[in-house]
């Protein structure tokens, strides 16, 4: 279920700010509210050089995890063991996730980025001529340590990048291109996988990563707001104090961690799309089942760029309280009919309204998190983030692996969609307040906590 990097200055705010202004007065001396301007993010320039770049990043990253699953799957043949890649890349997760939002508030968050983009280039070109089942999983943890010292970079970034009144057009379209890019990474992967071998993977996610470090050196460089403070408990600890004291924060993270961790079934599509593609014995199995693997992997990303293109030419919503819960509780139910499904096009159905409704949550989340918070702390704030919203994939692959083991894949996936729309009810009732949460439009910082 997200990344963002950099920002522009005075210029850019004055030039995005214009296109959200407001109608001179109308005739009864009452100004009336802006037009809904859907490509506003756009007329930022630093915003349109940081889409770019982004794009190749998603893509460089899901070239490699598609690749990483199929490569696993096939040498192995073990849900369980595919289930492992969520703990390699969970672990350096859990470990270094708040000395990595430390840096992202103390040094450079552009520099940051260089370096781990660097890393990430080196991982996947290893494995492209390197990809024995050890090698696999240590360029897996390798890379997750990028990952995790680059994220909080990324997300700290955004909000300087372009003014508060257009940020949530700004993550709507985020969300757009990450799914976009993500689709077209996984599907490719299958077809690439089908014709070439994954070896062709790995290297297309090693050329993805490193056009994309080159575009990062062409962004502005944005620097942590206030002072820089020696690393400590004191410091490490003020992100997570922070998220616990807020409510309207803590229980999105809450709300999409349990979720993922139930409803999590990537692991298994390696599994799911062997059962649509027929006998194991007919002639062709082996294509058919890489080139449905990449498409059930792509499917909830195609629904999540459709709705994400939907949302960019909609105002912001009303009620967002209300809607992201029943988006919640919408995933579980899509997951659900999608563990029962045994025709191919119901099941990317399925898939892509998970991807729908993730795109939902995703967009209310990520904008609550980052404007609730002071930018002298967003580095922080945005490794907890990721702790709950990376963590929970990765957990949601381990936990997949391990109950497909248990009870089986078809039983693992349906109990857990169903798990997942009781907790939306069990949330609603436990936070009230974001339950009753109205327009993103009117969350400030809370500089008391900075």
């Amino acid at each position: 279920m997200n990344n963002p990097p950099s920002a522009e200055g005075r210029e850019s705010e004055v030039l995005a700010g214009a296109t959200a202004g407001a109608i001179p007065a109308a005739d009864n001396g009452a100004p009336e509210p802006a037009p809904h301007d859907p490509y506003a993010a756009f007329r930022v320039p630093a915003y349109r050089l940081y889409v770019t770049s982004f794009v190749l990043a998603i893509i460089g990253s899901q070239t490699l995890a598609a690749a990483a699953i199929f490569d696993v799957d096939a040498k192995t043949g073990s849900p369980l063991m595919v289930g492992m890649i969520g703990l390699a890349n969970a672990i350096p997760l859990l470990t270094l996730a708040m000395p990595a939002g430390h840096i992202a508030d103390s040094f450079s968050r552009k520099r940051v980025l260089i370096v781990t983009q660097a890393v990430l280039v080196a991982c996947p070109l290893l494995l492209s001529f390197w990809h024995t089942l050890p090698a696999v999983f240590s360029m897996l943890v390798v890379n997750a340590v990028a990952l995790t010292f680059g994220r909080p970079a990324r997300a700290s970034i955004l909000p300087n990048l372009v003014p508060k009144s257009i940020f949530t057009n700004a993550v709507t379209w985020n969300s757009s291109f990450f799914e976009l890019a993500t689709s077209i990474a996984q599907a490719m992967s299958g077809f690439i996988i089908a014709g070439l071998g994954v070896q062709r993977v790995y290297l297309v996610s090693a050329v993805a990563m490193g056009l994309c470090m080159v575009l990062t050196c062409f962004l502005p460089d944005v620097r942590p707001a206030g002072r820089r403070e020696p690393m400590s408990w004191r410091t490490l600890s003020a992100g997570v104090k922070f998220v616990a004291s807020r409510k309207l924060v803590l229980a999105p993270m809450l709300l999409d961690l349990i979720a993922v961790i139930l409803s999590g079934a990537t692991v298994l599509m390696p599994t799911f799309a062997g059962m649509l593609a027929g006998d194991p014995a007919s002639p062709g199995y082996a294509d058919r089942k890489a080139i449905l693997f990449g498409w059930l992997l792509a499917a909830p990303s195609i629904g999540a760029v459709t709705m994400a293109i939907v949302q960019a030419h909609l105002p912001p919503f009303r009620r967002a309280g209300r809607v992201l819960l029943l988006a919640v509780a919408g995933y579980g139910m899509a997951t659900l009919v999608f563990g029962l499904s045994r025709d191919f096009w119901l099941s990317f159905f399925m898939l892509a309204m998970t991807g729908v409704f993730d795109n939902v949550s995703v967009v209310i989340r990520h904008t609550l998190v980052q404007l609730s918070t002071p930018d002298s702390m967003r580095g922080r704030v945005s490794a907890v983030n990721q702790i709950f919203i990376i963590s929970s994939n990765e957990m949601g692959k381990v936990e997949s692996g391990v109950a497909a083991w248990l009870i089986g894949p078809v039983l693992a996936v349906v109990s857990g969609g169903a798990a997942t729309v009781g907790l939306a009810a069990v949330i609603a009732r436990k936070f009230p307040e974001l339950r009753r949460l109205g327009s993103l439009r009117d969350i400030k910082p809370d500089e008391d906590h900075a």
